[in-house]
């Protein structure tokens, strides 16, 4: 666990302006928030997402996430916030 959240800081910090990274690791990202035993790992994955293009897919998994009340307080809240800023995003594309 501590070498793939040591990763996914990397990543996230590495991602910040440049949504490529995180769009070449979506299927990965999307993998790990969904079922990691780890729930730091799932939430630094759920902020990597944050990083990435505003796709739709992205927005679904995070938005069920949210509303799924089996998950934690705090992975709830963080992927209600992701998908709301990809939402904000997505809305801002010309």
């Amino acid at each position: 666990p501590a070498v793939r959240g040591s990763a996914l800081v990397s990543v996230q910090q590495l991602s910040k302006g440049s949504p490529g990274l995180v769009n070449s690791m979506r299927p990965l990202l999307h993998t790990m928030v969904s079922s990691d035993a780890n729930q730091a790992v799932r939430r630094l994955a759920l902020v990597c997402l944050r990083n990435g293009s505003p796709q739709r897919e992205t927005i679904v998994l995070l938005n069920g996430l949210a509303e799924d009340d089996d998950e934690e307080p705090e992975l709830r809240k963080t992927a209600r916030t992701v998908a709301a800023e990809l939402k904000k995003r997505a809305g801002a594309r010309p």
